[in-house]
């Protein structure tokens, strides 16, 4: 029988200080008002100075642990969604590892920036299904409060910071990945973009100085025109109609373009699950941490139907329909 995949467990983090929009007032040239209308963020998280994306990690795991019968010194691969690790080398998945004393897990970290949850999803499916491993932990965590340029209202009103974990296992049963759809539009890059060892793009020199940088409107252009027939091509994958999906879970970025991807593939907004409103844009953690969320309020439930999809920079876009085979 070929092996498939299940999600057996999940956690989620989100540091304790908060930024709300009435502090932002006092810090850039912005509103409370003018940021609800616009993003539908009241408030976000905020990582302490010394508080980095493993230590987000580490929180949604034991997080995960506090409801998980099982054991961790199983785990045969670690793969963490990130684009802000607190060093280029090591790996996030590397300092986890090493925080737990797993004794033979594979390290390894998926940069696809607001995408990135999807990927390692199906990263981790690919592998278990193809009988490469057992037992993976999924992670998805930002900081990006640590590379936001808090005099651009345009960017910092969004991002808070974040982490959420999910265990994926090998299972001779029902596996949990229905369907999957993945691409990207790399000329988004300039649309969307950091600084690193490079700072220009075919030719065009680029700005931010390591601060993140975003286009909101190139963004939104891109989202709304990108997940709607992406939705579409998982369905038929699936051979479902939109009505079987129980959950819609697409990336909190913007509650405006969350609203029109409802409108664009027919999902209701009460059929639909986000997290920007309490913690604002929190980048690859925005996709678990808003499942955690569900399933924590018992909104999410054993076997039901989640449509995932996720955007961002690249441009790099990500979906999957699973079904949740974690108890609640």
């Amino acid at each position: 029988m070929n092996s498939k995949s299940k999600m057996t467990a999940i956690g989620s983090y989100v540091p304790s200080q908060v930024l709300d929009n009435f502090e932002l007032e006092a810090m850039t040239d912005t509103t409370d008002e003018w940021i609800v209308q616009r993003t539908g963020i009241r408030e976000r998280r905020i990582a302490g100075a010394n508080e980095f994306t493993s230590h987000l990690c580490i929180g949604a795991i034991d997080d995960l642990l506090r409801n998980y019968d099982g054991t961790l010194a199983d785990v045969d691969m670690i793969l963490v969604a990130t684009y802000t690790p607190d060093f280029p080398a090591p790996s996030v998945a590397c300092l986890i590892q090493r925080h737990y004393g797993i004794p033979a897990a594979g390290t390894l970290d998926v940069n696809a920036a607001c995408a990135g949850f999807v990927y390692a999803m199906n990263l981790a499916n690919g592998l278990i299904t193809a009988g490469l491993n057992r037992k993976i932990l999924v992670a998805g965590a930002d900081t990006a409060s640590k590379i936001v340029d808090y005099g651009d209202r345009s960017s910092c009103i969004l991002f808070g910071d974040g982490a959420g974990v999910v265990l994926m296992e090998r299972t001779e049963e029902e596996g949990a990945v229905v369907a999957q759809h993945f691409g990207a539009d790399g000329n988004g890059g300039i649309h969307l973009y950091r600084t690193g060892l490079r700072n220009e793009l075919d030719g065009i020199e680029l700005s931010g100085d390591g601060k993140l940088m975003q286009s909101g409107r190139d963004v939104y252009r891109f989202a709304v025109g990108t997940v709607p027939p992406g939705v579409h091509k998982l369905l038929e994958q699936a051979q479902w109609s939109v009505d079987r999906i129980d959950w819609f879970i697409p990336h909190s970025a913007n509650l405006r373009i969350v609203e029109s991807l409802c409108e664009k593939t027919g999902i209701p907004m009460d059929r639909t699950l986000y997290s920007m409103e309490q913690y604002g844009n929190t980048s690859a953690a925005s996709i678990p941490l808003t499942l955690a969320m569900g399933v924590k309020s018992g909104r999410v439930r054993a076997g039901d139907r989640l449509l995932l999809f996720g955007f961002g920079s690249g441009f790099s876009y990500g979906g999957m329909i699973l079904k949740w085979t974690a108890c609640s």
